[in-house]
This record gives C-alpha cells, structure tokens and sequence, in this order.
C-alpha cells in the first residue's frame, strides 16, 4: 500500500518541482503587492486620525481630519467635478467603444491598421496625454491659433482657460485614451456571438441595425459593466492626465480628489488631512469595486452550479 501511495505522489511531486519557477514568477510577486498594498492602506488610515503635518505623528484627533476635508471647498469642488466627468467620461467613452467596435466588426478593408490605430492611445502614458492635448486646446498655440491663421477670425475654443468647461478638456483627452480599451472588449464580445443567432434574425427579416439593438448589443451587457467599473476606477483615481493638462485650473476649478490629496499632503504639508482625503478616495472606490466583486461572485457560484 505504501508503495502504491508513493509511487502516486511522485509524480505530483516532480511536476511541482517542475512548475515551481512558475509559481515563483506568479505569487512572489502578487504576494509582494498585496502586502504593500494592505501595509500602507493601513498605515494611511491611521495617519488619517492623526495631528500629523509634516512628519507623521502619534496622537488621536478622532475625525477632525475628515470633518474638515468634507467641509473644505476644494474638496467640495473636486467631488462636483468627479461627477460631473465620472458620468461624462465614462458614458462617452462607453458608447465611443462600442461605435468603433461596430465599425470594426463590419469586416472593413484595413481592419487591422484601424485597430492600431485606436488602440494606440493605451499605449501613451497619460502625462503625455495631458501635455499634448494642453498644447492643442491651448488658445495661443492650438487649435484655435490654427484657425485663425487659416483666416477663420472669428472661431474660438478657449475651453482650456474657461472656468465652465475646462472640466470638459479632461473628458475629451480622458475618451481619447480610454476608447480603445472599450472598442477591444467589445469587440471581442461581438466577435464571440453566435453566428446562427445573427442569421436567424436576418431570415425573420431584421435589418442590421435592429440586428444590433435587439440581438447581438443585449448579449455584451456583462463586457458593458466590466468596462463601467473599470473606466469609474480610473475616472476617481485620475491624477497625472488632470495634473499635465489642467493642474486643476483655472484655479481650481478642474480640481479632482487625487490632485486634492496632493495639495494637502505635498504642497501643503497637511499629512492628516491628505490621508483622510486618500481615505475618502479608498471608500469611493470600495463603492464601485465591492458590488462589481459581490456580482462576479454571483455569476461564478450561477456558472458552477448550471
């Protein structure tokens, strides 16, 4: 019997030892960031119940730090100003994606160069983002310079130094970089629909677009949440495309929570009240990935148990 029971484990053995490089390469480094990630939420909670200014210090101000982020008026802004481009970003891009999928998923010549194309912005880092779109939305040396130079005197598009709709800079800049994570998804998820579904609807005499709307577009709802939840991510933790295209002006009016994190941390030496606002940015954050986590979790024990 023992022989039995040690020739069946040697070979699970030996393809553990085989594999162990793998696992190396997987879990050291998860593990490693998992624990950075968990240390440091830890240590800024606590930081955020604490009179610490420049250096961290010991002691217990309750929520003294929060009270007065919560009250303070860029962080009243910042958090008119996440709605505002949170639903607009994330709406826009959504329906950005999806026509350019739709485009794409007509079989046109040059699918591939086109592909490459939209998908290209991914590919640039979003201060590079922010830098150029700063120089082409800028009155005295973009677009609207290029106008006037052509003799269209009268055409203005001052929105990167207009108070009202400078906000909307960070929108169009945000849509360019994130469509074509949005176009791919759901690409893919056109591309995976059945092909005898498509053409049944074709017989019963569906045209293309009814196609679309009452056939093929129901079946990519759970690509649509995954890309809400993923664009939401970035549209609360947005920072560097915020800091090189607007730094949050004019004055403050394109303030975000992540730039309100760096005033008071960096700028101001604030150290409190910063980890309160991270802290506030964190429970954001929970509110869009725990119910996100909660409905895969639903869809997996739903799968498990068909």
């Amino acid at each position: 019997m023992s022989n039995v029971v040690s020739t069946a484990t040697r070979p699970a053995t030996s393809e553990m030892m085989r594999r162990l490089p793998e696992y190396l390469m997987i879990w050291v480094p998860l593990l490693l960031s998992a624990a950075h990630l968990i240390s440091f939420s830890i240590w800024t909670i606590w930081i955020s119940f604490t009179p610490s200014t420049l250096v961290p210090v010991s002691g217990w101000v309750g929520l003294r730090n929060y009270n007065s982020v919560l009250a303070s008026r860029n962080w009243q802004i910042a958090f008119d100003n996440l709605l505002l481009f949170g639903i607009a970003f994330v709406l826009l891009s959504l329906i950005t994606g999806l026509l350019l999928a739709i485009l794409l998923d007509q079989r046109i010549r040059g699918e591939n160069v086109l592909r490459t194309i939209f998908l290209y912005p991914l590919a640039v880092s979003f201060v590079v983002t922010g830098t150029v779109w700063s120089w082409l939305l800028n009155p005295g040396i973009g677009i609207e310079k290029l106008a006037h130079d052509l003799g269209w005197s009268t055409f203005h598009f001052d929105w990167l130094v207009n108070r009202d709709m400078a906000i909307w800079t960070i929108v169009i800049a945000a849509i360019w970089q994130s469509s074509g994570f949005a176009m791919a998804l759901f690409l893919a998820g056109l591309r995976s629909v059945d092909a005898d579904i498509i053409r049944a609807a074709q017989i019963d005499g569906a045209g293309p677009i009814r196609t679309y709307l009452r056939v093929i577009l129901p079946t990519l709802w759970p690509i649509t949440i995954t890309v809400v939840v993923v664009q939401l991510q970035f549209a609360i933790s947005a920072f560097d495309l915020v800091r090189a295209l607007t730094n949050g002006g004019p004055g403050i009016a394109t303030q975000l929570p992540a730039l309100v994190v760096y005033d008071l941390m960096f700028q101001r030496s604030q150290l409190g009240r910063g980890a309160a606002a991270a802290v506030l940015m964190l429970l954001i954050l929970l509110a869009v990935l725990l119910p996100y986590a909660a409905w895969r979790y639903v869809q997996r024990r739903q799968a498990t148990h068909a």
